[in-house]
């Protein structure tokens, strides 16, 4: 992907270390609870590949702060269009753990959207994770990451997070399928962030097959083979590595946020 502009949107720059990602932990309640967009990975036994080194690190910090700022203007802009208002928002960079307005998170928690402090939360460690374990490699696989997460700050703003929690509450049976069309609408509202990043001319030559690769890699069929032998389709709640890159596709080709309904 080739930056043109450096963006002012991170927040709480910190140092940049290697990162196991565990499975969530569910912080708060009551609409509070931690986004588990990329968090379902089981622990590693140990920690592969070496660290980020500080001068990977601050590139990586400036890669994701240039993502940040073109998402945003793209979603101002769209809300603009609609004849709504966008609330702008900030990717908190940490190592280690966190205090969110959803409750302390560590690195294993992987990135997540904290809907209580309108905050996005990310380790870039897990950005070498995602490569190492599951082989989605590339700046636009990472792109991809950032922009699933301000999808779901769209989410939010829209009310559609708080639609899903309280159906979720209602029909507890249909907990797992609603958090599954949560997951794949924030893929595909990516998808229409990277349509109008191809339409800048910001795409480079095999960064859309890179987001394909990392929204497969961290499809719930995937990950379960990977970490643990076997898959369970009835545990799943973000969605099959299909499904995902399904989604993403989908709002790549079209642009299109109202092709992006998961839900009917």
């Amino acid at each position: 992907m080739r930056p043109g502009r450096m963006g002012a949107g991170i927040g709480g720059l910190g140092g940049f270390g290697l990162i196991a990602v565990l499975l969530l932990q569910l912080l708060g309640g009551g609409g509070g609870a931690i986004d588990p967009g990329f968090s379902q990975f089981q622990p590693a036994p140990a920690a592969e590949g070496p660290p980020l080194t500080e001068q990977a690190g601050d590139d990586l910090a400036q890669f994701t702060a240039f993502v940040v700022d073109d998402v945003q203007t793209f979603w101002a802009e769209s809300f603009r269009k609609a004849g709504d208002d966008y609330e702008e928002t900030e990717l908190v960079l940490f190592e280690e753990a966190v205090d969110s307005g959803c409750g302390q998170a560590s690195s294993a928690t992987g990135p997540f959207y904290c809907p209580l402090d309108k905050l996005i939360y990310l380790d870039l460690g897990f950005f070498q994770e995602l490569q190492n374990r599951f082989g989605a490699q590339g700046d636009f696989a990472h792109a991809y990451v950032v922009a699933h997460e301000f999808a779901h700050h769209v989410q939010n703003l829209q009310g559609t997070n708080e639609r899903v929690r309280r159906a979720q509450q209602e029909n507890p049976d249909d907990a797992n399928k609603l958090s599954i069309s949560l997951e794949l609408q924030a893929d595909c509202l990516a998808g229409v962030w990277s349509h109008s990043a191809f339409q800048d001319q910001l795409l480079e030559s095999g960064d859309l097959e890179e987001a394909l690769g990392a929204a497969s890699a961290v499809g719930d069929d995937r990950i379960q083979e990977k970490t643990t032998g076997r898959v369970d389709p009835e545990s799943w709640n973000h969605g099959s590595a299909a499904q995902r890159s399904q989604w993403f596709s989908r709002g790549y080709e079209s642009g299109n946020p109202a092709e992006c309904d998961t839900f009917e």
